[in-house]
């Protein structure tokens, strides 16, 4: 899958989504979305991919056991575009973030994210402590 999320092809990001999210998957990010299942990670990642056009998710680590997949990522960008209501400012973007997968049949039933929004809205300027 992020493979797919990397290429920016909006069709194969839809695609691979549609293959590996089950279509009742309980999908919990701290991004507000109001769709759910697949829909809600389209409606994510369509919102990064229009702030970060450039958006790239970096692998650091990835761990299975059972019937869980953790996957620890750097992602990366320059924000052309409006995020969150904040215009875009061309600064490059670094964060870190924590996804737990839960399959299915092969599919993810379910998802627990943690992400460094705090680090990404001071990049931004949306929080004291950005840069300059």
């Amino acid at each position: 899958m992020h493979d797919a999320l990397n290429s920016r092809d909006p069709d194969r990001i839809a695609k691979t989504i549609d293959e590996v999210v089950a279509p009742d998957a309980v999908i919990r990010t701290p991004a507000p979305v109001d769709a759910t299942g697949p829909r809600a990670l389209e409606e994510v990642f369509g919102r990064l991919h229009r702030a970060f056009p450039d958006l790239h998710i970096a692998v650091e680590d990835s761990i299975a056991e059972g019937d869980k997949v953790v996957s620890r990522n750097t992602v990366t960008g320059t924000h052309t575009g409006e995020y969150l209501g904040l215009p875009p400012t061309g600064k490059p973007i670094s964060y870190r973030e924590i996804f737990v997968f839960r399959f299915v049949d092969g599919r993810i039933v379910e998802t627990w994210g943690v992400v460094d929004t705090l680090a990404l809205m001071r990049q931004l300027g949306g929080l004291p402590g950005g840069l300059p």
